[in-house]
């Protein structure tokens, strides 16, 4: 799999004055675009798209400097429709316009070119198992809320807050299958996982059961899924477990990630500060498998 990766890592090299499809770079790596993004994020830490802007502003730049062209041109040759709106990304990067760099021969910043590798450390263990699961329902109540990558969440902690005992006890009794009891399940992130971008995030059971009419209902058809179990500090026990899958786990593994719900299930100590955990991932084997 890295090796793809770092096949679509040269064609953004070489194609930084044109522009780039998500979905080309996903079949130069022989996968989903769906996925690609999501591995792309997890392993470079930051989205693709800002990688890509990144990029092109750091080759822009070192053109800007050798004045062999007009600032215009530039511009466009990087897929800028104005000097105006290639001004004011070139100044988001390089904390400098390009006519003053060019004046004054300002120091610029560099976004370095990314390759991938696989580091095989051998000092952990990831338990998995994959469950085939036909169509159930996720039944509960829904909000919106930011993603919040470090730390807990304090926008799912008031909207757990406000539900009160008794809605959570009522949601707590239609639970009827595996992953039993209370779930958090999140769903529709953006493709980059970029902090502070925002998710839906239910409270909720996973059920065959008809659901009240006041709570809310995720349909979700039958599939594979990748089930993550873990102890240890929470919440940074599962912040890294996440992580892990989608740095170490996916590149070692023949599958990907398929759209549909990632759910949590959450068993804490009496003071939450540890907690044993099972993290539902929906996943296919990729083709080649």
């Amino acid at each position: 799999m890295l090796e793809q990766l770092n096949r679509a890592m040269e064609h953004i090299e070489g194609h930084l004055d044109e522009r780039i499809e998500a979905g080309e770079l996903a079949r130069i790596a022989r996968t989903s675009e769906y996925h690609f993004r999501r591995m792309f994020s997890a392993l470079a830490g930051l989205p693709l798209s800002e990688y890509i802007r990144r990029r092109r502003l750091t080759v822009a730049g070192a053109e800007v400097l050798a004045d062999e062209r007009t600032l215009l041109d530039i511009a466009v040759r990087y897929g800028y429709t104005s000097g105006e709106a290639f001004a004011r990304a070139f100044r988001a990067v390089h904390g400098v316009g390009p006519g003053e760099a060019r004046r004054t021969g300002a120091a610029l910043h560099s976004q370095p070119r990314m390759s991938f590798r696989l580091i095989v450390e051998g000092s952990t263990t990831m338990r998995y198992r994959i469950v085939e699961k036909d169509t159930f329902r996720i039944v509960g109540r829904k909000t919106r809320v930011p993603l919040v990558h470090e730390g807990v969440n304090p926008a799912i902690a008031a909207f757990i807050k406000d539900l009160g005992p008794d809605t959570v006890q009522r949601i707590t009794s239609l639970s009827d299958q595996e992953p039993a009891g209370i779930v958090s399940v999140t769903e529709h992130l953006s493709a980059s996982r970029e902090e502070g971008t925002e998710l839906d995030y239910y409270h909720a059971v996973v059920t065959d059961a008809e659901a009240p009419g006041d709570l809310d209902v995720r349909v979700v058809p039958a599939g594979t899924w990748a089930v993550f179990e873990n102890s240890g500090a929470f919440p940074e026990t599962l912040q890294n477990t996440w992580r892990d899958v989608y740095t170490q786990w996916f590149p070692s593994n023949p599958y990907v990630s398929r759209p549909g719900p990632e759910i949590l299930s959450t068993r804490p100590s009496p003071d939450w500060t540890e907690a044993d955990t099972q993290l539902w991932i929906p996943v296919e084997r990729t083709a080649a498998a």
